[in-house]
Formats: C-alpha cells, sequence, structure tokens
C-alpha cells in the first residue's frame, strides 16, 4: 500500500510533455516504483487528477461505478479549467452513452451491443477485405506506401460506413469529416456539427427505408432510443472504433515488421497474425490512459485519499504492464485479460472488441497475403509515435515491397 507522506514528500508527476513522449512506458514505470498503483499526477496546464496505474486497482474503479461515476459534470476542478483546455473535448459532458450511468447507460449501451451483435460478422469480414483490397491496390503498383496514411487509418471509418449502411458516395466525405472532427485542428469543431448533420440525414434515410444496417437496429430497438440519443452514439461507435483501431492495425503491422518471432511466419499461416493483436493489446495497446473516472464521495484507494469529485486517470497500458500482473501470470501475453478495452459497465459493450478484432485481423492479413514480402523502407527505431498521452499510434510507417499491378479483383 502506497504511504501517502511519501507521495506528498515528492510532489504530483506531469502526465504530459517531453518526457512522457519519450518513453511513456519508463515514466509509467517510474510512477508506480515511486508512488505505488496510484498516483498524483498533472494533466496539461497542472491540473490535478489521479493516475491509477496498478491492475487490481484499475479493476476495482472500473467494477465500482457508484463509487466512482462516470458523469464529467460530478468534476470538482471545473472552475479552475480555461475554455481552451487542451482536454476539454475528453470531459465536456455531452448527452451521449459516453456519460450516461446507471440504468440509462444500460439503456443506451445495451442498444448499441445488440445492433452491433446483429451485424454479421462472415459479413464484417468481407467488408472489411473490400476495404482493404481497394486501399492496397492504390499503392500496390509503387512499391512503397506510408501503412498508417494510406491504410491503417482509412479501414476503419471506412468499413464502419457500411456497416450504418451509408451510400458508397458519401462515404469519402464522411470519412474525411470524422477524421477532422477527432482531430484538435481548428475546424473540429465545425467537423463535427457537419458530422452530426449527415448522421440525422442517414437517420432520416434509415426511418424511411430501413436497411440491414446499425442506424436501422437501433431505431428498432426496445429501448425506444430518441432519434438524438442515436445520433450522438452513432458519433460515440465513429470515434471509439477510428483511432483505437487504426493505431491496433499499425502497431500490429510494426511488431510483424520488427520482430523476428512473427517475422518468421510471414509467409506460412495465419495463427501469427491472432497472436500479434494480442501482444500488442499488452504492450502497446493504442488507448494508452482514459478519462476518466470521478469520485462520487470520499474514499481510499491503494492508500491515497480521493475526494468527492477527484478526476481519476486510468492508465490502462501501465495496468497492462504491472509486475504483479506478470508474476501471477507470466504468459499474459497468450491471454486475453488485458485492460486494452477497459473493464465493467463503461468497458467497450460486447461485442465492440470482436468487432474490431475482426476488422483488423482482416486487414492485416489481407495486406500479408497481397505484399508477401513487405518490410519497413526505415530502421525500426527511425519510426515516431504520435505525442499523445491518450492514444498509442505511429505517425506514420513507411514500407516498400515488389510492386505488383495485378488487381485483387475483390474491391
Amino acid at each position: 500500500m502506497t504511504d501517502p507522506q511519501h507521495a506528498r514528500q515528492h510532489g504530483p508527476v506531469r502526465l504530459y510533455g517531453p518526457r512522457f513522449q519519450q518513453d511513456p512506458a519508463a515514466l509509467y514505470a517510474e510512477i508506480r516504483n515511486t508512488y505505488g498503483p496510484v498516483a498524483p499526477v498533472l494533466l496539461d496546464g497542472d491540473v490535478p487528477a489521479w493516475f491509477v496505474c496498478g491492475y487490481r486497482e484499475v479493476h476495482q474503479v472500473t467494477s465500482d461505478s457508484q463509487l466512482f461515476a462516470r458523469d464529467t459534470r460530478r468534476w470538482n476542478m471545473w472552475e479552475q479549467v480555461p475554455a481552451d483546455w487542451p482536454l476539454l473535448p475528453y470531459v465536456a459532458h455531452n448527452p451521449s452513452v459516453m456519460f450516461t450511468e446507471g440504468a440509462e447507460h444500460q439503456r443506451r449501451a445495451g442498444a448499441i451491443g445488440d445492433a452491433l451483435g446483429a451485424f454479421d460478422q462472415f459479413e464484417l469480414a468481407q467488408h472489411s477485405e473490400r476495404v482493404a483490397d481497394t486501399l492496397i491496390d492504390a499503392f500496390a503498383g509503387r512499391g512503397e506506401a506510408d501503412l498508417m496514411a494510406q491504410y491503417a487509418l482509412r479501414i476503419p471509418l471506412n468499413v464502419i460506413a457500411q456497416m450504418f449502411g451509408m451510400p458508397e458516395s458519401e462515404t469519402p466525405e464522411l470519412v474525411r469529416d470524422i477524421a477532422e472532427s477527432l482531430d484538435t485542428g481548428p475546424g473540429a469543431a465545425d467537423a463535427y456539427l457537419r458530422v452530426q448533420k449527415t448522421m440525422s440525414k442517414l437517420l432520416a434515410a434509415k426511418r424511411a427505408m430501413p436497411g440491414p444496417d446499425i442506424p436501422s437496429y437501433l431505431l428498432e430497438h426496445d429501448a425506444n432510443l430518441t432519434d438524438d440519443e442515436i445520433v450522438q452514439d452513432l458519433l460515440v461507435v465513429t470515434a471509439a472504433a477510428q483511432q483505437p483501431t487504426a493505431n491496433w492495425i499499425g502497431n500490429t503491422i510494426r511488431l510483424m515488421l520488427t520482430d523476428e518471432r512473427f517475422a518468421l511466419t510471414l509467409a506460412g499461416g495465419r495463427e501469427s497474425v491472432g497472436q500479434a493483436l494480442n501482444e500488442v493489446l499488452w504492450h502497446d495497446t493504442p488507448t494508452q490512459n482514459f478519462i476518466g473516472r470521478f469520485a462520487t464521495r470520499d474514499t481510499q484507494l491503494a492508500g491515497m485519499r480521493i475526494r468527492t469529485g477527484d478526476m481519476l486517470v486510468l492508465g490502462l497500458a501501465a495496468a497492462n504492464a504491472d509486475p504483479k500482473v506478470r508474476l501471477e501470470s507470466p504468459d499474459s501475453v497468450g491471454n486475453h485479460a488485458h485492460m486494452s478495452f477497459g473493464h465493467g459497465e463503461h468497458g467497450c459493450p460486447y461485442p465492440a472488441p470482436e468487432v474490431a478484432e475482426v476488422m483488423a485481423r482482416t486487414t492485416v492479413e489481407v495486406l500479408l497475403d497481397r505484399l508477401p514480402d513487405l518490410a519497413l523502407a526505415v530502421p525500426p527505431d527511425a519510426l515516431e509515435w504520435h505525442p499523445s498521452v491518450w492514444m498509442r499510434g505511429l505517425a506514420s510507417l513507411p514500407v516498400r515491397f515488389t510492386p505488383t499491378y495485378a488487381p485483387a479483383g475483390l474491391g
């Protein structure tokens, strides 16, 4: 158990800046060694929070939604947060399923899970394969590509657009707007409004002519969702699917091109793709940290005094690297008990992780089948990661391969 006096002596750690960007895993280990499984940290602008980096403690916080709630309006620091705070998009309350609690959350999340579960996974794999082939066709003849910009980042939204029953002619515009809305640039707010408008228009079309798609299923669900609720939750689904799945794909390709255990099997069977996908979730999980949970009353966590309204940042990557997990389960890379999809009531609703895995597995397999001599175009240590506290993904993934001009015939 952590000694609070020890924590006060050392003071909070900045969970941002160059030190974090250079080697987040080393910082997580240092925080754990200095403070234990729960540590005082400072977010951008030196806004205080608690960093939960122990596996058991993350499990405890995510399992107790009564004590550690999701509604960000509970936060006790709102008066000290500037209007231009860069993390505001992560904590600003909106009427989506992300910030609901209790029975309301179960109603909304249950409908989303049912809608995703109703979508046939064989058909999803076919959609993913067509998207992958179309993207590969665009650069296969060049012998080189950036697999982040030209492949991984383009896959999830194109697949999701098909699951939403979007007309193919409207998909490119939606993909551009969603990508811009998820960025932190000056056009993000306007792009978000355009996406909302597009989703509202899509919902009206599905109400008039339902189809075998997620919006139609949500309209018919017995949760009796309003149109506004469906639009908000469709936006959550797209955001949750895009960057995490894209980074999962990119991180997996990187692992398979840099680790001899996987490189040796590229020309063989495809069991190694599944192993690589799972190993990435343990060691380079796309969602590193998550804001968050908010204490509903004064309590203690790992010896630290948590006050009502305090923010807890879930250190998912740090929890996966907790030495206690390694000691208790040394073969943890071979199991699925990681925290990469969260846990508890507000974890990714079933079957969202399975949907993401179908997308990731299928598109990595298609890439390796189409370009069997794929290799990095730069030394592995020259690859750069995005400087994000929240996501773990490559800025680019340059590769080379033997040019091929034969179309896949499946796009």
